[in-house]
């Protein structure tokens, strides 16, 4: 496991920011007093388990099952948590409903805003008409049409915005501060963490004697959840998180010690930041034992393993844990391994794509 994040934040203070055409590092010097202050906000397991008893009315307890398959494929006992079974086809629903359960009557009275690539979006759109908030969601231009879809479905006004996630969020921000909605950060809530972190909860509950956990991602808070969970039940749990080659900004920040942005082209929606997000990667800093990338074909091919072995429809993101785990299968030979199936709502265009490469 690298160096605490903290630690490396310390060393970075020196002054070592660079810019280069490709990659663009920000000392964290440079991260203001209310971001350092939000790091020190990480939730604990009593936390994830106030949040179960919170969302219980609401999601459902997803199952996990083992695949004789994918036992045969990866040469070890493999099981998949399926949070494309949940309601909204995605994780993300837990940390929505968690975080608005508890926000006052003057915040949900002043509405609330987020930006998303799709299932954080749901997850926020949900929660507004369950808990009374507005809910406003800004997308990038050429979002997934069926998560827009759902989004407007729940109640929430979709407001489109830039290319890619990131251009999203600063309009989202900055709509906030301006409207004085209260802004919702997809990473960087403490209580949307604990919120999601509920399905990790579930594995430990079903498997205690898991060895590894892979787990999917984009803004970071399903990985630190995992994470946060792990650690306080049995520390020998491996957290492993998986990210795309063509989005590797979390990965970069957790290797780094530092907040990147880099380069971001992947079509994997879930998977899609910029940059990586300063409570997400203080906590998957000091607790994430490893990071792996995966390409665009081995998400794809993911996709149809998924459909062939466990006959799940699974969305890139989603089906990157199995992608990661054929990546490192010598690694995972013998071991008890949990691939974290985050969400299956992958587009008709996507699925298209995906099945008309695939041989026949």
């Amino acid at each position: 496991m690298p160096e605490s994040y903290q630690g490396r934040r310390r060393k970075a203070k020196g002054g070592d920011f660079r810019m280069d055409p490709e990659w663009r590092t920000l000392d964290f010097a440079t991260i203001t007093d209310v971001e350092s202050e939000l790091m020190t906000e990480r939730p604990t397991l009593q936390d994830v388990y106030e949040a179960r008893r919170r969302i219980a009315p609401y999601v459902v307890r997803t199952p996990l099952h083992r695949y004789l398959s994918l036992d045969e494929l990866l040469e070890a006992e493999v099981y998949v948590k399926h949070e494309n079974h949940q309601r909204l086809g995605a994780f993300k629903v837990r940390g929505g409903v968690n975080l608005l359960s508890q926000m006052s009557d003057e915040d949900k009275s002043r509405g609330v805003i987020s930006a998303s690539t799709g299932n954080h979006g749901q997850s926020i759109a949900y929660a507004g008409s369950l808990f009374g908030a507005k809910a406003i969601i800004a997308v990038p231009e050429g979002a997934n049409p069926g998560k827009v879809d759902a989004i407007r479905g729940l109640g929430a006004q979709v407001l489109f915005h830039g290319h890619a996630y990131e251009d999203s969020r600063k309009h989202a921000e900055r709509l906030g501060k301006k409207e004085g909605y209260r802004y919702i950060d997809a990473a960087n809530e403490p209580m949307l963490i604990a919120g999601v972190a509920t399905y990790s909860l579930e594995i430990v509950e079903e498997l205690p004697d898991v060895d590894v956990i892979i787990v999917p991602v984009g803004g970071g808070s399903g990985a630190c959840g995992a994470c946060i969970v792990s650690k306080a039940v049995n520390p020998s749990i491996q957290v492993i998180g998986v990210q795309a080659e063509k989005a590797p900004a979390a990965y970069r920040s957790w290797k780094e010690g530092r907040i990147v942005e880099a380069p971001m082209e992947t079509s994997a929606e879930g998977l899609a930041t910029r940059m990586g997000y300063e409570l997400a990667q203080d906590i998957l800093g000091q607790l994430l034992d490893d990071f792996v990338l995966v390409s665009e074909d081995g998400m794809d091919q993911a996709v149809v393993l998924h459909l062939e072995k466990t006959h799940n429809l699974m969305e890139h993101a989603g089906a990157a844990s199995l992608a990661a785990a054929v990546k490192i299968k010598e690694r995972l030979r013998g071991k008890k391994v949990v691939l974290v199936a985050s969400g299956g709502n992958i587009s008709l265009t996507h699925l298209r794509d995906v099945l008309d490469q695939t041989p026949t």
